[in-house]
C-alpha cells in the first residue's frame, strides 16, 4: 500500500524533486529542423508524465480539455519521481541518471538478430547469463519490459522503497497491457526484444564499413576520450553533444546503440503529438537527397541507415515523384501518420517498425499471416508488408486511382491469387510446416546461400518479394540503369540492329539491385549442358558502384531455375505437384527442368546480318552431335543446328537464314517481326498472367508484368498443351502471342510441303515441337523420334532410335510428350517435303489418328 508523506519531510522532498525537474524541463534540444517548432523538454506535457495531475497539465497548457492518454496515472503530484531521485539513488545500472528504480535482475533478454545484421551478436549479450542490453536501455526496460510495476520506485518523500498505486493499470500496477507486448505499439515491448530494434551493440566504422549500407564514422566518434567531431552521432561528453548519443557500454568505453540513442524520454512535440520522444524527425519532410544526413530534411532512420545515399533516394519508395500516393485515413490512422501522409514520407516507416509486431522478421510493418488482424502478431509473412500498398484499390492501404500497373501501384497481391502462382505463402515452405519462412538474405544485396535456395535441401525453396525485388533501389524505369521509360516499370521489348541484340533481356527498373547467376557454360557437346557448380558467376549490387551488378532479367530466373539452387542430377529437382498450382502430369511432366542448361548455346558469331548460327555452314558448335541408328552424320546433320528462345542470346536468324526472302510477310507478329535475328524477348514474356500480353502488339503495360500468377500451368501466358493445334494458334495460346503460321499462305509459312492434303490439319503442335520450348538440340524445336538422346533420365550414349516405338507416348517426358515425329533427313528451312520424313510421306510419321 503506498505510504502518505505529510509535514516537513514531504514538503523538504517535493522541493528537491522539483528543482530536478526544473532541471530537465530547461535543457530544450538544440537540434530542430528549420520552420519546425522546436520540441522541448517538458515532460509534463508528454505520455511519461504519470503524475495525478497529468490531466490537468494538458489542460492549463493547452486549453484542449483532453487528458493526455498515458500508460496510467498515479496518486502523486510529483512528475519526476518516477524516474529519478536526488538521494539514493539505483546503483544496479552503471551511471544511471540518479535512477529512482530497480532493474528486474532475473529476467532474460531475447534479442533481435538477422543473418544480415553484422553487428556481433555477442555483443548484445553483455551480460551471458542472462542475456540483458546494457546501461540506459535497461532503465527504459525497467518500466517497459513490463515485469516491474511502474509505481514502484526506490524513494519518495524521503521513505524508501515506496510503490505508488497507478490507476488505469488493471489494478496490477503493471505496464498496461492495452497494445500488449504482441502487437509492436511501444508501450509494453515486453522480455522478448527479437520483434525491436537492435540495442547494445557496438556502432562504429567498422561496422558501418562492412555493412555497406550504414553512415561512416570518423574515430573519434567512436570513444569518449576522443575530440568533438560529428554533430549527428557520438558518445556524448562535457561540451559534445552530438544528436544521437551513443553509450559508453561497449568493451573498452565504445560507443553503443541503445534506447536513448534515437529517444529522448523528456521531449514534447506541439506539432507532432505521434512523435514517440524521437530525437530527429520521425518521416521524410522533404525529398531525400542521399547525401550527409539533414537534421531539418530527413528521417531518424537515415542517420545511421545511409541505404546507399542516392540509391534510396532515387528509388521508387523515396522519390517524392513516383511515390506520392498518400495513405487512406483509416490506415494513416493505424500508423500513427498524420493525414495526407504519403509514401516517399513515410520513407522507412512504410515496410518497416521499430518495434513491430511479434512473429514478423527484420522489423517488417505488419509482416505476419495475421494481417487481417492489423496488430496481432502471427507467423512471418514476408510478402503482406508489401500487399499493404500493392493491392486492388479499396484493399490498399494507400488511396490510389484506377489501377495501372505502368503508372501506378501495381497490385501483386492479386497476381499471386491467381490458379497458378509462386509458391510465396508461408505454408508454401519451410519443408511444409507453415510456420517457417527459409527466405534469409545476408547482406545488403539480399544475397542468399545455396542452401537457403534448395541446393542441397530441396525442402528450402521458396519465393519472395524480396527473392526478385530489393525494395530500396527498386526504380520506376524500363532499364535497370534508368536509361529506358521512366514511364513504365515493366521491361520493353529489345533487341536492335545497332546493338546486334546485346540490348536485349535488359533487367527492368523494378530489378534493380536484385542479384542473380550468370552461367559459365564453357565448350558445348552435349545437350542439355549443365554448368559446372563453380562456374555460376553471381550478378549483385548497382551500375557504376559494383563490379558485377545484374543486367539481365535471365540472370534473375536463374538462381533458382538452375542446378545453381537445385541438384546437378535432373531427376533430384522438383517434383510438380506441390505449391503453385502446376500438378505433376501436365504436359507429360513430372518435375521441373534446369533452365538454364536448356538455354545453354554457346553461339559463337555475333547476330549480325548474314551471319550463320548453324544451318549455313554448319557451324560446329551449334551442329548436334551424334546420328540416330542407321544414319550418316551427313545426312543428318547438315541443315540442323540447336534452337533457342533468344533470351539469354540472339537467333542470329535473318531473313536469308530463314529462307523468307527480303520481303513479304515474315512468321512472327509484332513487335517480334521487326530486328529478325537480332531480337531478344525476357522470361516474362512467356511467363505471367495470361491477359498482359496482347497478340500483334507485345506487353500490355497497364497489367502487371513478371512470373507472379497466372491461369496457365507452368505461369504460362497462354495455353501450351495439346490443344494448341495448327492451322493458326489463337491468341489464347502462348505459340500464337508471338508466332504466325499463317504468314504467307500457308499453314505455317515453311513452304507448303509441311501440310499435304491437310494431313497436319488440325494436329497438335505438341506432335512435333518439345514440350519445354526453353533451347533444344534439333531446329526449331523439332522432336524426333529416331535421336532419343541423354535428355532422357536413364537414356546413355549418343542418340537412340526411338522410331518402333508408339506414337503419342508420354514415356520419353519432359521433352517429348505426345511426340509423333521421324525425321530421316534435315531439309533447310523453306525446303522441307515428305520425303524428311518417316518412311517416305510425312503421313507414315504424323497420321492425323496416330497409331
Amino acid at each position: 500500500m503506498q505510504r502518505q508523506l505529510t509535514g516537513k519531510t514531504a514538503t523538504r522532498g517535493r522541493t528537491l524533486l522539483r528543482a530536478a525537474a526544473m532541471a530537465f524541463v530547461m535543457a530544450a534540444s538544440a537540434h530542430m529542423p528549420a520552420g519546425h517548432a522546436a520540441p522541448t523538454s517538458d515532460i509534463r506535457m508528454t505520455k511519461h508524465n504519470l503524475s495525478k495531475n497529468s490531466g490537468n497539465v494538458v489542460r492549463s497548457m493547452t486549453g484542449s480539455g483532453a487528458e493526455i492518454p498515458g500508460s496510467g496515472k498515479g496518486t502523486t503530484d510529483q512528475v519526476c519521481v518516477f524516474c529519478h531521485t536526488p538521494h539514493a539513488a539505483s546503483q544496479s545500472v552503471a551511471k544511471a541518471p540518479l535512477w529512482n528504480r530497480d532493474t528486474n535482475a532475473a529476467s532474460t533478454y531475447t534479442g533481435y538478430t538477422s543473418l544480415s545484421m553484422d553487428a556481433d551478436s555477442g555483443a548484445f549479450k553483455v551480460d551471458t547469463a542472462k542475456g540483458r542490453p546494457a546501461g540506459p536501455s535497461m532503465l527504459c526496460l525497467s518500466c517497459h519490459d513490463g515485469t516491474i510495476a511502474l509505481g514502484n520506485v526506490k524513494v519518495l518523500d524521503g521513505r524508501s522503497p515506496v510503490s505508488i498505486d497507478m490507476a488505469g493499470t488493471g489494478g496490477t500496477n503493471l505496464m498496461p497491457a492495452g497494445s500488449g507486448s504482441t502487437t509492436g505499439f511501444t508501450r509494453l515491448i515486453g522480455t522478448n526484444l527479437s520483434n525491436d530494434h537492435p540495442i547494445s551493440v557496438t556502432y562504429n566504422d567498422t561496422l558501418a564499413t562492412t555493412d555497406g549500407e550504414l553512415r561512416r564514422m570518423n574515430a573519434s566518434q567512436q570513444h569518449p576520450t576522443t575530440g568533438q567531431v560529428g554533430s549527428i552521432l557520438g558518445i556524448r561528453r562535457p561540451g559534445y553533444k552530438p544528436l544521437l548519443p551513443l553509450a559508453p557500454t561497449g568493451n573498452g568505453g565504445a560507443g553503443q546503440v541503445q534506447c536513448t540513442t534515437c529517444h529522448d524520454p523528456h521531449l514534447y512535440d506541439a506539432a507532432d503529438p505521434n512523435r514517440k520522444f524521437l530525437r530527429a524527425n520521425r518521416l521524410q519532410v522533404g525529398p531525400p537527397t542521399g547525401g550527409a544526413f539533414n537534421e531539418a530534411n530527413d528521417t531518424i532512420c537515415l542517420a545511421c541507415h545511409d541505404k546507399m545515399g542516392a540509391e534510396w533516394a532515387n528509388s521508387a519508395h523515396a522519390k517524392n515523384t513516383v511515390g506520392n500516393y498518400a495513405y487512406t485515413v483509416a490506415a494513416a490512422t493505424q500508423r500513427q501518420f498524420a493525414a495526407g501522409t504519403q509514401v516517399w514520407q513515410a520513407a522507412c516507416l512504410n515496410c518497416h517498425d521499430t518495434h513491430t509486431v511479434t512473429g514478423a522478421r527484420r522489423l517488417l510493418r505488419e509482416g505476419t499471416d495475421s494481417l487481417n488482424t492489423p496488430k496481432a502478431g502471427g507467423n512471418s509473412a514476408i510478402e503482406e508488408t508489401c500487399y499493404q500498398c500493392h493491392a486492388s484499390t479499396g484493399t490498399s492501404a494507400l488511396t490510389l486511382p484506377t489501377m495501372n500497373a505502368s503508372t501506378g501501384v501495381p497490385d501483386i497481391k492479386t497476381e499471386f491469387n491467381r490458379p497458378y502462382r509462386m509458391p510465396i505463402r508461408t505454408a508454401d515452405q519451410g519443408g511444409g510446416t507453415g510456420t517457417t519462412e527459409v527466405h534469409n538474405i545476408k547482406d545488403a544485396h539480399f544475397t542468399e546461400d545455396q542452401a537457403t535456395l534448395g541446393y542441397g535441401a530441396l525442402g528450402n525453396r521458396h519465393a519472395e518479394c524480396t527473392d526478385c525485388h530489393n525494395p530500396h533501389r527498386v526504380i520506376k524505369n524500363s532499364r535497370y540503369d534508368g536509361t529506358g521509360s521512366a514511364s513504365s516499370r515493366t521491361h520493353a521489348v529489345a533487341g536492335t540492329a545497332p546493338n546486334q541484340g546485346s540490348d536485349g533481356n535488359i533487367a527492368s527498373g523494378a530489378l534493380r539491385g536484385a542479384w542473380g547467376v550468370e552461367p559459365v557454360y564453357g565448350a558445348i557437346t552435349t545437350w542439355p549442358q549443365v554448368p559446372p557448380q563453380g562456374s555460376f558467376q553471381i550478378k549483385k549490387g548497382v551500375p557504376g558502384v559494383d563490379p558485377n551488378p545484374l543486367t539481365k532479367e535471365y540472370q534473375l530466373c536463374f538462381k533458382c531455375h538452375s542446378n545453381y539452387a537445385n541438384s546437378d542430377l535432373a531427376a533430384n529437382f522438383p517434383a510438380l505437384g506441390g505449391p503453385g498450382g502446376t500438378t505433376a502430369g501436365t504436359n507429360g511432366m513430372q518435375r521441373y527442368t534446369n533452365v538454364a542448361a536448356e538455354f545453354a548455346v554457346n553461339a559463337t558469331n555475333p547476330p549480325s546480318s548474314g551471319t550463320d548460327q548453324g544451318e549455313v555452314g554448319g557451324d560446329a558448335a551449334l551442329t548436334p552431335s551424334g546420328s540416330p541408328s542407321g544414319q550418316t552424320q551427313p545426312a543428318d546433320q547438315t541443315n540442323n543446328h540447336r534452337s533457342w528462345h533468344p533470351v539469354t542470346y540472339p537467333t542470329g536468324r535473318n531473313r536469308a537464314e530463314r529462307r523468307m526472302g527480303a520481303t513479304g510477310a515474315i512468321n512472327m507478329r509484332t513487335p517480334w517481326d521487326t530486328n529478325l535475328g537480332r531480337q531478344t524477348m525476357h522470361c516474362s514474356d512467356c511467363h505471367g498472367y495470361d491477359l498482359s500480353y496482347i497478340q500483334n502488339s507485345g506487353p500490355d503495360y497497364t497489367k502487371v508484368q513478371g512470373p507472379h500468377g497466372s491461369t496457365q500451368p507452368f505461369l504460362l501466358k497462354g495455353s501450351w498443351d495439346l490443344n494448341v493445334k495448327l492451322p493458326s494458334p489463337a491468341s489464347t495460346s502462348l505459340c500464337g502471342k508471338c508466332h504466325n503460321p499463317g504468314a504467307n499462305g500457308t499453314a505455317s509459312g515453311f513452304g507448303g510441303d509441311h501440310v499435304p492434303d491437310d494431313k497436319m490439319g488440325g494436329e497438335a503442335c505438341m506432335y512435333c515441337h518439345i514440350a519445354v520450348p526453353h533451347g533444344w538440340k534439333n531446329k526449331a524445336f523439332l522432336v524426333n523420334l529416331r535421336c532419343v538422346g541423354q535428355e532422357v533420365s536413364g537414356t546413355t550414349g549418343t542418340c537412340q532410335d526411338r522410331g518402333n516405338g508408339s506414337y503419342g507416348s508420354t514415356t520419353l517426358a519432359p521433352y517429348y510428350n505426345a511426340a509423333r515425329l521421324r525425321i530421316s533427313t534435315w531439309a533447310q528451312s523453306g525446303g522441307w517435303g515428305s520425303s524428311n520424313c518417316g518412311g517416305g510421306t510425312m503421313e507414315d510419321s504424323c497420321p492425323r489418328t496416330g497409331g
